[in-house]
């Protein structure tokens, strides 16, 4: 039996085995959480298959809020409580999420820079409104603020959860982010684990509150992909519950008596004559669609829970659903899109047929627990160090044998006494030496080196190549982080735009979903000054001005706008424009790189005669005399030799 149940712990490999060394969590012979330090996990309701990953949720968040000493000794470890938690683990969840998120984070769609471009056409128009139309949503549903939300609990936890939501009241999508620890999405066991589920459920337990006399409950909230149906409308069963049911057809004019009518359809859905299904063409897709979403919020009381029930396969029967702020009964309420508003993100990058991401925690945890033990032996050492021990003898140690020392304390020592006090500073050295130790093991694990973390002396850096050489481990790590990212927030976006179509608001009309991406800025340290005189000395010479600003942007410096940024360096450029115009002639082109419009051409200059010399006037007479050509000229000098000879006289 002892082999048996050591084989059936070893091979309890799953995407939470690193907790496997933690008796509180698999202490039994089948590798399951304790039941009393995680009641959580093991509910009536809750499937097998999510109880490691419920419990591994928790302890995570133990180590997060500095409590995982506490589920130690509830465990039944009694010396737990003595253990010093310093914070390491939330620090470097911390710093894990600035890199991943980056300085700033930026929605951009492809071909919205080229918008305003001589050679633009209406698909760079379209692409640049749309990302225009997404930064303002963006800003009005702190889509920052959401973001360090769900990012801090998918690094801490391994998965974070989106939930999307149009909110006529706001007149635009809403933007939740949901524990991890709620949502339970069903995955069939042929499915793979990367594909979209299409039944997702978000479920918890209410405790009892005695004052309202109401009992324990669970609460579901259900969205699930299914084939369009006959539309229903709110109303009340038998037993006063609050459901949906479908509408009564109506007969069309001319129909034959006792003929059935047509199924009730919901506005814009039509009858497929081919097959008899219900059809419907949304605003985003080229052709006719099946599928819908369906929305159940349901509760249910423990109590009434009969047999082996779990969150996929509670009883509708016995459900008590909610009713929506416009009258709606959210019993399988047709939301009108064909995709569920629910976005799972994933911490790393999940394994084959997987569906769940991995804590940045993971790798470190081992490190953690041997931090904190020599944090704590280094707290007795200091208190030894501080206040050491002293030993007495003679005749002043006869008596109770117990003394307090302290300052301007005198003892008196009789004939032969003496006293000797224990050093312990020696063993506080070696036990903060450790510490160290402990700390770069922590670092190099998770990948994360100390001049990212912030303990490194920036004089003991040997240079730039150095630097980032020390940051190599880093970029694997979050370029692997952000891989992992890419698809999810595109997708978000994707999912924005398709609500703001359905729910037909104003300034998307006539806009075509675009492919959106959110863009994570730079996270390592700079030197600005050094990316600065790189693109005083290389702009225009061996790289452009756009690359210029993309490397600006990427060291810190304040550009939002990169064609702007541009713009306005040109429209500043008076010699470089008086170069060009003394090569050009052209006061066009001078205007188009200054970007002044509607420039006013020079006018054409009369040309320029010079007056003749001597010499040459001497030569054109001489050269007119002999072509015949100029006895003007001639008899002009006659004349004035004639008057010069009657003057004399």
């Amino acid at each position: 039996m002892g082999l048996i149940s050591g084989a059936r712990r070893l091979l309890r490999i799953d995407a939470w085995s690193y907790l496997n060394y933690k008796p509180v969590y698999a202490g039994d012979a089948t590798g399951m959480p304790n039941r009393r330090v995680f009641p959580e996990a093991h509910h009536t309701w809750v499937p097998p298959e999510d109880e490691r990953r419920l419990a591994a949720y928790k302890l995570l968040t133990a180590y997060d809020q500095n409590q995982a000493a506490e589920l130690a000794e509830v465990g039944g470890d009694v010396h737990a409580r003595d253990r010093r938690e310093f914070g390491d683990a939330s620090m470097l969840i911390d710093t894990v999420m600035a890199h991943v998120l980056g300085r700033e984070q930026t929605i951009t769609v492809p071909g919205a820079e080229h918008e305003g471009d001589d050679n633009a056409d209406a698909e760079a128009a379209m692409a640049a409104r749309v990302q225009e139309l997404l930064r303002d949503w963006s800003e009005a549903e702190q889509l920052p603020m959401r973001l360090q939300q769900a990012e801090r609990k998918a690094v801490a936890l391994g998965d974070g959860v989106y939930r999307l939501a149009w909110d006529p009241g706001k007149n635009r999508p809403t933007l939740r982010v949901h524990d991890p620890g709620f949502y339970f999405p069903v995955i069939g066991e042929d499915a793979d684990g990367g594909d979209y589920p299409t039944r997702v459920h978000f479920a918890w337990e209410l405790p009892e509150d005695p004052k309202r006399g109401l009992k324990a409950r669970i609460r579901r909230i259900t969205y699930e992909l299914d084939w369009i149906r006959p539309a229903t409308g709110s109303g009340v069963d038998q037993a006063g519950r609050a459901v949906r049911a479908p509408l009564p057809g109506v007969l069309p004019d001319g129909a034959v008596e006792g003929e059935e009518p047509p199924p009730p359809l919901t506005r814009g859905d039509f009858l497929n004559p081919d097959n008899g299904a219900i059809a419907r063409q949304y605003a985003w897709n080229d052709g006719p669609a099946y599928v819908t979403c369906y929305l159940t919020d349901a509760t249910w009381n423990i109590g009434d829970l009969k047999g082996q029930v779990d969150v996929d396969s509670l009883p509708l029967s016995a459900a008590t659903f909610a009713t929506r702020g416009d009258g709606e009964v959210l019993d399988h309420l047709d939301l009108l899109l064909d995709f569920i508003p629910v976005v799972h993100l994933p911490n790393t990058v999940p394994p084959a047929e997987e569906h769940w991401g991995q804590s940045s925690l993971a790798k470190v945890l081992q490190v953690l627990d041997e931090l904190a033990s020599s944090d704590t032996d280094s707290c007795r050492a200091s208190a030894t160090t501080g206040s050491p021990m002293i030993g007495l003898w003679g005749k002043a140690a006869t008596g109770s044998g117990q003394y307090e020392a302290g300052p301007g304390t005198v003892l008196t020592l009789g004939e032969g006494g003496g006293m000797i006090a224990v050093d312990t500073s020696k063993n506080l050295a070696e036990l903060r030496a450790h510490v160290h130790d402990l700390h770069d093991r922590t670092a190099n694990v998770a990948r994360i080196p100390a001049v990212a973390l912030g303990t490194m002396d920036p004089s003991k850096v040997p240079s730039g190549y150095a630097l980032q050489l020390s940051l190599g481990p880093l970029d694997a790590l979050v370029s692997s982080m952000r891989l992992a990212r890419d698809h999810k927030y595109a997708l978000l976006l994707k999912f924005v735009q398709r609500l703001f179509l359905a729910g037909q608001h104003p300034d998307w009309a006539g806009v075509q979903p675009q492919p959106a991406k959110l863009t994570f800025g730079a996270y390592t340290p700079t030197d600005k000054q050094a990316v600065l005189e790189q693109v005083t000395t290389g702009v225009d010479k061996v790289f452009s001005r756009e690359t210029a600003i993309r490397m600006l942007q990427d060291a810190g410096f304040p550009i939002e706008d990169a064609a702007q940024e541009i713009e306005r360096i040109e429209s500043r450029q008076f010699e470089a424009a008086k170069a060009l115009a003394d090569a050009t002639g052209s006061t066009q082109a001078v205007g188009d790189f200054l970007g002044i419009k509607n420039l006013e051409p020079d006018p054409t200059p009369p040309p320029v005669v010079l007056p003749a010399t001597p010499a040459d006037q001497a030569a054109a007479d001489a050269q007119a005399a002999a072509d015949g050509t100029a006895p003007d000229a001639v008899t002009s000098g006659n004349d004035q030799q004639g008057q010069n000879r009657g003057n004399a006289r």
